[in-house]
């Protein structure tokens, strides 16, 4: 039986919904094997309070088929982390996909490999997506051939169950779809900026403000 490689590169303050939305889907990929990927054995704590345990480290993990990357406000400390992004090379040697969720995209992007592709991230970083040479594609989930970038945070099932359909075939990812009873129905319309009031809109915005100058300092380093 041929085992199919899924890898989760996990770093300190990611966004575990990054993670753990496409991990409970391609978890269910038939004959796959998922590898939680970090620098060190130790608990890696989330943005969240709750500390992820991993399962390789980044000199242990076997060769992949498939690597993804969250994102989360410890992504500026990853992209200028010279083994994390060796690793990422290294992987895309031999990967079939090499994907993210959110702002994992910029691991990718300062691995160099989203230059000249199209690509998508959280709405509140797309417009630093052609600092690491993308275009952004105003999407939920963008496939741009071996790579596969997902959109802010819950985009994670999204992009998991249509890479699943990708390898298994569609009824597979219909099969844990269901399992996982993802039915969405969100009390309000205003998941995405082109949907949410003026109002929400500023107050969210204004979280975000700060948080872009740590970005572009990696992406200028």
């Amino acid at each position: 039986m041929t085992v199919y490689n899924i890898g989760f590169l996990i770093f300190p303050n990611l966004t575990q919904l990054d993670f753990t939305g496409p991990l409970q889907v391609l978890s269910r990929l038939p004959d796959a094997k998922t590898h939680i990927i970090a620098q060190s054995l130790a608990p890696v704590p989330s943005d969240c309070g709750l500390d992820l345990v991993p399962t390789t480290t980044l000199d242990d993990c076997p060769a992949l088929d498939f690597l993804c990357i969250p994102g989360g406000f410890g992504v500026p400390a990853a992209m200028t982390d010279k083994n994390m992004v060796e690793f990422v090379l290294s992987q895309n040697e031999s990967a079939q996909y090499m994907t993210s969720v959110c702002t994992g995209a910029f691991l990718l992007g300062a691995a160099g490999l989203l230059q000249g592709r199209k690509a998508t991230t959280h709405w509140a970083y797309t417009s630093l997506l052609p600092i690491v040479g993308a275009t952004h594609e105003k999407s939920r989930v963008v496939r741009d051939g071996r790579i596969i970038t997902a959109g802010g945070v819950t985009s994670g099932i999204d992009f998991g169950l249509q890479a699943v359909a990708e390898i298994a075939g569609p009824s597979v990812a219909q099969s844990i779809q269901l399992a996982i009873e993802y039915n969405p129905a969100p009390p309000f319309n205003s998941g995405h900026p082109d949907t949410a009031s003026e109002d929400i809109k500023a107050q969210v915005a204004s979280r975000y403000a700060t948080s872009l100058a740590p970005y572009e300092a990696a992406l200028a380093s």
